[in-house]
């Protein structure tokens, strides 16, 4: 059975990095997932079931927090006793900060734009590749393994949240003029 004290990353076997091979990743979930999955112990005694059950909650949540960029620097940053509690940290970046009033802006004024959709999908597309860009830093910035970066990257994980849900309200609007057509 599973050692349920392990990190995710010694669970599936992967190195301590924000970069990760997806497809390894992958494979590992699938392989894990045969080994605890609760259909195996269904013969089993109570204790095994439960068990099971439990690992299989474990794969799961592991594979979810490192498939997503986000979700995989929060956890990296928790793993360095970094904690990001977002009631208490504010954002210091002015810059980036007038950028999303900007980007949010241009999503509140889309449904007027001559062709919503076509703005929608610019701004959609403007939107996923800072996103890209943020992931790019976030990796510069955890796999360097420095305390100094520390900060720095908890910052970029703000700005991250910022931009998924700035594209996942795009999105939403998106789907929403879709269905009005």
């Amino acid at each position: 059975m599973l050692d349920l004290a392990k990190n995710y990353f010694d669970l599936f076997g992967l190195p301590v990095s924000f970069q990760l091979n997806m497809a390894e990743l992958s494979a590992r979930y699938r392989e894990l997932q045969r080994v605890v999955h609760p259909d195996r112990f269904a013969a089993s005694d109570s204790h095994s079931q439960r068990l099971s059950l439990q690992g299989a909650t474990l794969v799961n949540e592991a594979y979810e927090t490192l498939r997503e960029p986000l979700k995989r620097a929060q956890y990296l940053l928790s793993l360095r006793n970094v904690e990001l509690d977002a009631d208490q940290q504010t954002l210091n970046d002015p810059a980036f900060l007038m950028e999303q009033l900007a980007l949010r802006e241009q999503l509140a004024d889309v449904r007027e734009a001559p062709d919503p959709m076509a703005s929608l999908g610019t701004l959609i597309n403007e939107i996923d590749t800072r996103v890209r860009a943020q992931v790019a830093e976030l990796a510069v910035l955890l796999d360097d393994r420095s305390e100094q970066r520390l900060e720095t990257a908890a910052q970029a994980v703000q700005k991250l949240q910022f931009l998924n849900k700035l594209l996942a309200e795009a999105e939403a609007a998106e789907a929403d003029l879709e269905e009005a057509c």
